[in-house]
């Protein structure tokens, strides 16, 4: 990589674009500002097909965890711009900051909470699902059992 800044991530090569040129498909790989382990993988260029949806994955002292699609562009991987997080990444960090300072807590606040953020009660469930949270009944209340969260 160059350090022109400025310039697409096409032209950001090792100063010559003739490798890029002769590739059917170019793949970047390169770090998510802002988020100290996750690595984001976009493809550049593609001559063959439909171009791919970014991937992400994280690194940590556990490995290797895939994340998945990842909303991104070339250029924010290359220009340091941090993006912004997808949706179901913003409920899943919610989820866990509220666990930090909470074993349970009402669903309604956590909708509201999210709300707030833009996050759609859809989405909400979503990651509450992905991230093992279960719900219980009390007293007509329904309460999310932020304790026991996946990481």
């Amino acid at each position: 990589m160059n350090k022109a800044a400025g310039n697409k991530a096409a032209y950001r090569g090792m100063g010559s674009i003739d490798f890029f040129a002769v590739a059917r498909s170019v793949l970047l790989v390169g770090r998510v500002e802002g988020e100290e382990n996750i690595r984001a993988v976009v493809q550049i260029k593609n001559n063959l097909a439909a171009f791919g949806h970014p991937k992400a994955f994280a690194l940590s002292e556990d490995g290797f965890q895939w994340l998945g699609d990842y909303e991104i562009t070339a250029d924010e991987v290359l220009g340091g711009i941090a993006p912004k997080a997808n949706k179901m990444e913003q409920a899943k960090r919610l989820l866990r900051e509220l666990a930090e300072t909470n074993n349970a807590m009402q669903s309604n606040e956590i909708f509201n909470l999210a709300e707030e953020q833009g996050i759609s009660k859809r989405t909400l469930e979503n990651a509450k699902k992905e991230l093992g949270i279960r719900a219980k009944r009390i007293n007509n209340t329904w309460y999310w059992e932020l304790d026991k969260i996946r990481q």
